[in-house]
């Protein structure tokens, strides 16, 4: 094997972020009655959701604002974008959230034959992720695929976030791993691709899109499946 450690982001490359953020806010707006406070349909609430949340990460991991920022602002800003005023407990519906969204189940189509087929390998596999440690272990954990990794590398435990090269290095001495035998896999071209580049790592980038930068990364696949053909 050219490599000995596989690591990969979670959110979006392993762990249907889409699907399972759509399921929460689904429950959220019916248990809420949403559509009595001027929200036209769960799909418009959802849809706007995905498109600030988006961004707000993305933000985040180009150092712009605070995990807490997320958090206490995020539907605050899908009420003001939908052109509804805020309910007084918007705190409590991002609480809501929070607490059904690491409990769905949903992976990615292609993920757990991956995971299967890379431990049976003998692959040492690990996550770096950027969200919140107490949620992201509860996604893994809740889509059954917590027996995969060795260690889990959030922003919280390595105390510095993707695309930093410290979040990497903290991740390679946490696994006893060097860059050589290592092989970074994730959906984000900022955080996880030009993050594990600096740093030496090789480089799998889902591209379901099929978006192209000035840069290349080791590999470039649009599903998940084709990662069979490199490992």
């Amino acid at each position: 094997m050219k490599y000995t450690h596989i690591f990969f982001d979670l959110d979006h490359t392993l762990w249907d972020f889409e699907k399972n953020s759509s399921e929460s806010l689904e429950e959220i707006f019916h248990r809420l009655a949403l559509e009595q406070h001027g929200i036209q349909s769960k799909d418009a609430f959802i849809t706007c959701f995905l498109k600030i949340n988006t961004a707000l990460w993305d933000a985040f991991d180009r150092g712009q604002l605070h995990h807490t920022y997320i958090r206490e602002q995020r539907f605050k800003l899908v009420f003001a974008e939908l052109g509804v005023q805020c309910p007084d407990n918007h705190d409590e519906i991002g609480e809501m959230y929070l607490r059904a969204l690491p409990d769905k189940k949903h992976l990615l189509e292609g993920a757990l034959d991956l995971l299967t087929y890379a431990q049976a390998a003998g692959y040492r596999m690990h996550i770096i992720t950027n969200g919140f440690n107490e949620i992201q272990v509860r996604k893994i954990a809740s889509s059954e695929i917590n027996h995969f990794f060795e260690n889990v590398i959030t922003f919280d435990t390595a105390n510095a976030k993707k695309p930093d090269r410290k979040i990497f290095e903290f991740a390679m001495e946490t696994a006893g791993a060097s860059a050589e035998e290592s092989i970074m896999v994730g959906d984000n071209w900022v955080a996880d691709i030009m993050g594990a580049k600096q740093v030496g790592i090789d480089t799998v980038y889902l591209n379901p899109a099929g978006l192209q930068f000035d840069e290349a990364p080791t590999y470039d696949i649009r599903r998940l499946e084709e990662l069979l053909l490199i490992l």
